[in-house]
């Protein structure tokens, strides 16, 4: 358990993040595609096949909208000045994602990273991070993702009865699911490989709980876990496909909140409702039915087909 006589949440508030670069390549983009799943059933499948293959004179291959969770992906570091913790201990919470503009194939990002919010919940405390992404050389923003982690054993370090909280939201659009009691509008079911994890790590998360089994037996899991947001690649790509017609610059802003680990090789329900312009996503593991993941995503416009 972290000493709490180290957290000084000031120092944290003080602590201001150097710009970063991402700089990825078409390769990148179809190797994260490939990772989340898609053309795994169908090798020539209508709606995803841009994503991995120049198809029909295409020039480019399409991005995926949650490859933006990429870009920040090694600007975000949770080792702040004040901030002492188990990283064994930390939890991905919940993720957010807005998009401006659709990504190009292939790119250089700088990345501006601040202090989005930091809470004392006594026996954990909660650090949200925020990055906002723009494309090298037009300076144009192209997305902006807030990351929501636990830090078990962080908490108990406010100075006063009341328990620490500080938020300070770029964008504040982000509101609770709650998942309906309706039937939903459609479900997709998807399955994920037994090499999954070993696939989307080459994305760039190397964390070895999704690789190596004695590292994931400490932390209490039979197997290496799936990645949280190889997750919710394949949702979000099931409801490119089922809402979106297949076209990925329909998503507007994209809500996860990470409920329960996956076991690569398992297979995902996912679970859509509509609300006006919002699919209410809702994300199962079939053997275990057990919900792991939901949230929700904003589009733009629905399709003429729905």
């Amino acid at each position: 358990m972290a000493d709490t006589s180290e957290i000084d949440p000031d120092l944290v508030r003080s602590y201001k993040f150097p710009e970063t670069t991402f700089t990825y390549t078409e390769r990148d983009v179809v190797l994260y595609a490939l990772g989340v799943g898609a053309c795994a059933r169908d090798a020539v499948d209508a709606d995803e096949l841009k994503y991995v293959y120049h198809e029909d004179g295409q020039q480019f291959v399409q991005v995926l909208p949650t490859f933006a969770a990429l870009f920040s992906q090694g600007s975000i570091g949770f080792e702040l000045p004040g901030l002492q913790f188990n990283p064994r201990l930390l939890l991905h919470g919940q993720q957010y994602i807005e998009l401006h503009k659709p990504f190009p194939s292939s790119g250089c990002i700088y990345n501006k990273v601040s202090l989005a919010g930091l809470h004392d919940k006594g026996k954990a405390a909660i650090l949200e991070i925020e990055a906002k992404s723009y494309e090298k050389d037009s300076g144009e923003l192209l997305c902006m993702n807030r990351m929501t982690v636990f830090l078990r054993g962080a908490g108990g370090f406010s100075k006063s009865s009341q328990p620490y909280s500080y938020t300070n939201y770029s964008s504040n659009k982000v509101s609770a699911v709650e998942i309906p009691k309706s039937q939903p509008f459609t479900v997709f079911e998807d399955c994920t490989q037994p090499s999954q994890a070993l696939l989307y790590r080459l994305a760039g998360d190397y964390n070895p709980l999704h690789s190596d089994p004695m590292v994931a037996k400490i932390a209490g899991f039979s197997r290496p876990i799936l990645h949280g947001l190889c997750t919710l690649g394949f949702a979000v790509r099931a409801i490119i496909k089922c809402i979106c017609r297949g076209d990925p610059n329909l998503v507007k802003s994209i809500s996860a909140r990470f409920l329960l680990h996956v076991y690569p090789g398992e297979t995902l329900i996912t679970e859509m409702w509509l609300e006006d312009l919002r699919v209410i996503y809702q994300v199962k593991v079939k053997e275990r039915n057990r919900a792991v993941l939901s949230g929700s995503v904003d589009v733009h416009r629905l399709t003429s087909a729905l």
